[in-house]
């Protein structure tokens, strides 16, 4: 009977139809069972509550400051930019409307502290991290990560091809990222990494030549080298020497976890993760043996 009904659409309803579903999750049905929108455990009934960090950078988000709104930098209601896009893709696919969803503020470090939590998951390049999962649950991954130098041009660091080569230098890195785990794990440098207490603070560092370079996960540095330092370049990519991955986070056992997980599946298997990438995540940048 489905497969009748469906020979009988019109070509260009059909057609429709193709081009949706090509677009991902926007026409994807909606979950259904434990993980229909009325059988969800959320923070507010009816509701998505989803937490980000604030400023929200570009290329994460969209790059238009939204006049009178609690985010700076950056609209996460844009559903443009990288997570953004993913993060309004998970909603569709957990049966809400854009106008369903709310996004609220909360500080990086705060989003995988013990305690309760005021969002229903959280996305602000939160990589996974065991000691993390002790005190907050990780949904599976959205995106895998490489870390990446910025130095100022003209500097000695941007004449570096190696990772042997960065050891002299001196390091900057953002309070609680895999960014400084990198740096002193694999680079090693003669000198301890400068640790800040945010991204913009590092960003000021490298700014004010406090610091030779800047690590950071590759796809951030398009917008600090073109807005934030324009005259600092990528020195390059770092070699990619764990899984690391970005996953969304949730309150310690919330169900809601393996729903999101079928969501990205979902979205991943019909390419739209994919095609997010390639909009807003593409750039290369020479990689560092």
């Amino acid at each position: 009977m489905r497969r009748l009904a469906v020979l009988a659409l019109p070509v260009a309803a059909l057609a429709l139809l193709a081009a949706g579903l090509a677009q991902g999750s926007r026409t994807a049905p909606a979950l259904t069972g434990p993980c229909a929108k009325g059988n969800l455990k959320l923070v507010h009934d009816g509701a998505l509550t989803i937490g980000t960090d604030n400023p929200a950078f570009p290329p994460w988000f969209d790059g238009v400051e939204k006049k009178g709104s609690t985010f700076k930098t950056s609209n996460p209601y844009s559903g443009k930019g990288y997570e953004s896009a993913v993060a309004y893709a998970v909603a569709s696919q957990l049966g809400f409307k854009r106008s369903q969803v709310t996004w609220t503020p909360v500080a990086f470090l705060r989003s995988f502290a013990p305690g309760n939590k005021p969002f229903d998951f959280y996305l602000a390049q939160v990589s996974f991290k065991p000691i993390r999962a002790k005190a907050v649950s990780f949904s599976s991954s959205y995106y895998f990560v490489n870390q990446a130098v910025v130095g100022l041009k003209g500097t000695k660091i941007t004449k570096v091809k190696s990772v042997a080569g960065l050891k002299p230098f001196t390091f900057g890195v953002p309070l609680g990222t895999t960014s400084y785990d990198y740096v002193v794990r694999y680079i090693k440098p003669n000198s301890q990494p400068k640790v800040y207490d945010t991204l913009n603070d590092a960003v000021t560092a490298l700014k004010n030549k406090q610091i030779d370079g800047l690590v950071v996960d590759f796809p951030s540095t398009g917008y600090i080298t073109a807005v934030q330092v324009p005259n600092s370049t990528v020195v390059g990519r770092l070699p990619s020497k764990t899984n690391e991955h970005f996953g969304m986070v949730f309150q310690k056992g919330n169900p809601l976890v393996a729903c999101v997980n079928k969501a990205l599946a979902a979205l991943t298997k019909n390419g739209t993760l994919k095609k997010y990438e390639r909009q807003y995540l593409a750039g290369s940048g020479p990689l560092l043996k």
